[in-house]
């Protein structure tokens, strides 16, 4: 059981039409003045007029969603949940936030209050929290698979439990839950998570992103304020904050079941109607839809994405976040307080509407751990695959010998500043290193004559930062 991350405090080249250099078009939905959050993620700056896009499927891990509200109940394609009631019942009002901010609408619609960033994508609800406000890791787990099943290119993760490398007793890492991560990964979602809210850790800030957001292949999530500063209940890391994104004031959609306890506020099924932390929500749980809802866009815009060509374009395209638009703690560069930088929509966008060269794509992927690891066939076998320091660290795969056997491997990197590691394993009984480089480098080469026959293991892990496309023969 984890607690809820509740708000408390590539050789392919890709045209599309062209994003409009004109003035943004502003959403007619009623209390869009009030969505701040979208200016400061130049939401719908790459378009003079609402652009087309595939409705994409974006699955919402939480604590249910209020289906009746006229702002949602359009977008939601299916919910089940998975820890008993109803999930068209939220009685913690968390899911129903969420929901506004990815797919509030329709767009320009009388009767929506709200637009989300993805205003045409479709939510795919899983209720996993309980009335206690956990969230049994079997449910979540359950609930990632399903949704994924269902179709889901992009799955959020709003909450994560306290992670804390220094101290395994207290660290809450579950095989449970990144099984079911990796799940959604190999079978292409884009997996984004919330880094943490400091103030369910054991100080404040807390220097470590919470699970999942920690796994491999996770989109972490950070927050920002109005001014642009990372709050300090944003929980650090130099490796597992990948981006920022707005998760203060932050006004969506609210169950009226629960606005209806105060009849007289105004507007009814929004967070100003709230009660307690939600009439003005704040936390990393808040920023990471955006950042789930970013990524349908562009897949929404480019269907034949990968999950890591996704990830990478909102990545290196965001806004770095530093002292001249507000983050005064934010050194130029990636940093461990906003990672890459704000979320900016309209740069990943214009990015993917010119003629670039996208970003490698890894087929192999997830292969980060040895059950995991892909299987390699054939005498002379040749691939190109990818490492990120940061996203991809590790890849493993596994090729049988016959007694005698002979292996040559031979690793070469296609960026100028690569440290990677190349390490062979016997898989005869525990995983045992039988071989190793002798320095990280560019190049890499191991030769190895197996004494028995059997599986083995060939592990690459990069050691410094940077990553790209590598060769493996």
């Amino acid at each position: 059981m984890k607690k809820l991350s509740l708000a408390v405090l590539g050789a392919v080249v890709v045209a599309l039409v062209a994003a409009s250099s004109a003035a943004a078009f502003t959403p007619t939905n009623t209390y869009y003045a009030k969505q701040w959050y979208l200016g400061m993620d130049n939401a719908f700056d790459a378009w003079a007029a609402p652009p087309t896009f595939d409705r994409v499927k974006v699955a919402i891990i939480d604590s249910g969603i209020d289906c009746a509200l006229p702002d949602l109940n359009e977008q939601i394609a299916k919910v089940k949940t998975f820890v008993g009631g109803s999930a068209c019942i939220d009685n913690q009002g968390h899911g129903t936030i969420v929901g506004g901010e990815i797919a509030g609408g329709p767009l320009n619609a009388a009767a929506a209050g709200v637009v989300g960033l993805a205003y045409s994508s479709q939510l795919l609800v899983a209720k996993v929290v309980a009335a206690d406000g956990t969230i049994p890791l079997k449910a979540e787990a359950a609930g990632i698979r399903w949704a994924v099943d269902q179709g889901a290119r992009v799955v959020n993760l709003s909450f994560g439990a306290v992670r804390d490398p220094r101290a395994p007793g207290l660290d809450s890492y579950s095989k449970v839950e990144a099984k079911a991560v990796a799940y959604a990964v190999k079978r292409g979602a884009v997996v984004v998570a919330a880094v943490g809210n400091a103030d369910e850790a054991y100080t404040t800030p807390w220097p470590y992103a919470s699970w999942p957001a920690a796994l491999p292949h996770v989109l972490g999530v950070g927050a920002l304020t109005r001014s642009g500063k990372v709050p300090d209940f944003s929980d650090e890391d130099p490796v597992f904050v990948d981006i920022a994104a707005p998760g203060v004031g932050i006004f969506s959609t609210f169950p009226k079941d629960l606005t209806g306890a105060q009849p007289a506020c105004t507007p009814q099924g929004y967070t100003d109607c709230a009660t307690g932390d939600y009439r003005h929500p704040e936390g990393t749980s808040f920023a990471a839809p955006q950042v789930s809802a970013a990524a349908a866009v562009l897949l929404g815009l480019e269907p034949s994405l990968t999950s890591s060509q996704v990830t990478r374009i909102l990545e290196r395209h965001a806004d770095d976040a530093n002292a001249s638009n507000g983050c005064d703690q934010c050194p130029d560069g990636r940093d461990m307080f906003s990672g890459w930088g704000r979320l900016d929509v309209e740069k990943a966008v214009n990015f993917l509407s010119s003629e670039n060269q996208l970003p490698p794509s890894d087929r192999f992927e997830p292969n980060d751990k040895i059950p995991q690891a892909h299987k390699v066939w054939g005498k002379r076998p040749a691939f190109n695959a990818t490492l990120d320091f940061w996203d991809d660290p590790r890849d493993v795969y596994r090729v049988r010998l016959a007694r005698g056997e002979r292996l040559d491997v031979r690793v070469a990197a296609g960026w100028s500043n690569a440290f990677v590691g190349l390490t062979l394993l016997s898989l005869q009984g525990l995983p045992d290193t039988v071989a190793r480089t002798a320095r990280p480098g560019r190049t890499q080469q191991l030769s190895y004559r197996a004494p028995h026959s059997g599986w083995y293991a060939v592990k690459l892990r990069i050691t410094r930062h940077g990553g790209g496309r590598y060769a493996l023969h």
